[in-house]
């Protein structure tokens, strides 16, 4: 590296998604920002593929490689093992599926250069396998935001933003805020440790907006996702409502919070009056939610869990 300051840090957990990633690294390698102030950071969660391999091919084309391999469960892992080993003030997180338009990481450093400014996102297009089913079409052209497939669009223009329109795929955060927040909460659970899902970045875009800390949507600082032809299913969906659902059962037992049958019923009731198409799977949402809150009881574990005072240091789950 020579005498150059690393000046971004990209992180890029991943898992068994080896093809997948090439296309990403493949897209970093076309970036405008110079190649020698920045570094890439893989967190190999565990993969059984050839997903070192193709990091090694790269280690000519990107100039600050690093690869890392951690098999212990949880999204959450990666993500804080990158934390702890980047070299820059601004950490770059996103997804092995992306591919990343050029102006990419220029863009992300030209809008960090304001203070006040927290996080960045931008957009998230798809990148679709085969043709959409018109019902996903119809969402995506209602308001150009499908949280359940993580693409979003807020148009071309550079604006402050709510912090929840930054998707886990594409959010650049600064480092010493990230750790105010206390870092991120777990997600990406493999199946069977399910009821160990927490509500990911959600925790840190909440602390973020909750401090007063600015949040800009930069166009420029976009990247096109992934969507296979297996999410673009309404068992897909469902599965997602359901993971959701624990996710938010997670937040309201941290934050100590609880709610009512009755009031679940009123509200799916309500957007399936109003929005129709983007609740299809709302009795999935609150079947997770009440299947976490029964772990929760039945699970001491769980709780000691869940009431985590952070996981940077500790995310391992004691099973």
């Amino acid at each position: 590296m020579g005498s150059f300051k690393v000046k971004l840090s990209v992180i890029i957990p991943t898992r068994n998604r080896a093809s997948l990633l090439q296309k990403t690294l493949y897209s970093i390698t076309r970036q405008t920002f110079p190649k020698e102030v920045f570094e890439v950071i893989i967190v190999d969660n565990g993969s059984t593929d050839n997903t070192q391999q193709v990091v090694e091919e790269f280690r000519n084309k990107i100039i600050n490689l690093i690869y890392i391999y951690d098999n212990n469960p949880g999204l959450h892992v990666g993500r804080h093992r990158g934390l702890i080993t980047a070299k820059s003030e601004i950490l770059v997180y996103a997804d092995d599926d992306i591919e990343a338009f050029p102006s990419w990481l220029e863009a992300i450093f030209e809008t960090f250069k304001n203070d006040d400014v927290a996080l960045v996102g931008g957009k998230v297009l798809p990148k679709f396998e085969v043709e959409p089913p018109e019902w996903i079409i119809e969402m995506w052209n209602k308001n150009k935001i499908v949280s359940y497939l993580s693409i979003i669009d807020l148009g071309d223009d550079l604006n402050e933003i709510d912090p929840y329109y930054v998707f886990g795929c594409n959010f650049s955060v600064k480092k010493s805020i990230l750790f105010e927040a206390g870092g991120f909460h777990p997600d990406g659970m493999p199946e069977n440790l399910i009821k160990y899902r927490g509500d990911g970045e959600t925790h840190v875009s909440s602390f973020i907006k909750k401090s007063g800390y600015k949040t800009i949507y930069n166009p420029k600082a976009s990247v096109y996702h992934f969507v296979s032809k297996e999410r673009m299913t309404k068992e897909y969906f469902a599965k997602r409502a359901f993971n959701q659902g624990i996710s938010d059962s997670y937040t309201d037992v941290r934050n100590g919070f609880k709610r009512s049958l009755f009031k679940f019923r009123m509200k799916i009731f309500i957007k399936k009056y109003f929005f129709r198409h983007d609740v299809f799977f709302e009795e999935n949402y609150l079947k997770g939610y009440q299947y976490h809150q029964n772990e929760f009881k039945n699970d001491k574990k769980l709780e000691e869990w869940i009431k985590k005072e952070n996981y940077i240091t500790d995310g391992t789950i004691l099973t």
